[in-house]
């Protein structure tokens, strides 16, 4: 059986417990949640903030210790012209979101899409995490503002229009020595237009900024490799320019222990980082998947085999695609 993993303890139920009570179905354990515990549904009410913004930019709608913005990087639509939105979170100091792996606890956001015909998402694209927490509890995740971009794709079929009424409707849990779930429902009308795309100016900077942000695929040149070592794993790296800091963020949760140190050697070229084995890791892996950043923060997505030490194999850093995870509807 699988070992039951730390978790801050929230004062409300969790995302999953209130889909449950807004379904009327009882709830089931999961992370390491009390099953006992339980609101009425007038209080889940309150805590649920379910709210509504509307217009040709999102109006910035209140969510527990922040608030949150659908917000377009184009002025219109058009049809046969992919586009982006951008979910914006503005935290209140010390109170954080989570990365698509949380880490030791917590949840990432949930969303649910509610679009005209002709138009569907992609995945979310994930600005690199923050490590947050404690010495024993550490989380991934986002402090103070963040904005979370949503590719959109809009098929040729798309009929002009004078406005389309694009929804979501958000799940998120908002954390800091306690988690507090919230719910809110943002809307965001665009026209449809034939003629091209023009770049919104009030969001053309915070879609520059946040895009530095997004890990990118590591150089063709650079090569990885990863030794399975028993109780941790070796990540060896043939990179330049000299690296002095390097922090790993696994995309699956339980394949490392979050909380231990991550060990750096610098090496002439590149260097090897030991990553400590979660202990509910029950099974081998065969890839190890997930963002590095190193000095300067700069940010790389890498999938790299896993072999058994010993044995030499190398393999550069992988695609965008299989890194990111899918948050359209559930």
């Amino acid at each position: 059986m699988t070992p039951k993993r730390p978790k801050l303890e929230p004062i409300y139920p969790t995302l999953f417990e209130m889909e449950n009570l807004e379904k009327g179905r009882p709830n089931k354990k999961m992370r390491g949640s009390d099953s006992s515990r339980r609101l009425s549904p007038a209080l889940m009410f309150g805590v649920a903030l379910v709210l509504r913004a509307g217009g040709a930019q999102g109006a910035e709608t209140p969510i527990p210790h922040g608030t949150l913005e659908l917000v377009a990087e184009n002025q219109w639509v058009t049809p046969g012209h992919d586009f982006s939105l951008g979910l914006h979170f503005q935290l209140e100091k010390g109170w954080h979101i989570y990365w698509v792996n949380p880490g030791d606890s917590g949840e990432p956001l949930r969303v649910t899409w509610q679009l005209p015909p002709g138009l569907s998402p992609g995945v979310i694209e994930w600005p690199a995490p923050r490590r947050l927490g404690t010495s024993r509890i550490v989380d991934f995740g986002y402090e103070n503002a963040v904005t979370l971009i949503v590719p959109m794709h809009a098929d040729s079929s798309l009929a002009a229009q004078p406005l389309a009424r694009l929804g979501a409707e958000i799940k998120v849990l908002i954390c800091r020595e306690m988690c507090i779930p919230g719910k809110t429902e943002l809307s965001l009308a665009l026209p449809v237009k034939s003629q091209r795309p023009a770049p919104d100016p009030r969001t053309r900077d915070l879609f520059a900024a946040t895009r530095k942000e997004l890990p990118r695929p590591a150089p063709q040149n650079w090569k990885f490799s990863v030794d399975d070592a028993g109780d941790s794993f070796v990540l060896a790296a043939n990179v330049t320019p000299q690296i002095t800091q390097a922090i790993f963020f696994p995309l699956a949760e339980a394949q490392i222990d979050n909380s231990a140190p991550q060990i750096l050697l610098p090496l002439a070229p590149g260097f090897r980082l030991t990553l400590r084995k979660s202990d509910r890791l029950l099974k081998p892996i065969e890839r190890l998947k997930g963002v590095l950043v190193l000095s300067g923060n700069h940010a790389y997505l890498i999938d790299v085999p896993v072999i058994k030490r010993g044995a030499r194999r190398s393999n550069s850093g992988s695609g965008i695609q299989e890194i990111q995870y899918s948050m359209g509807g559930t």
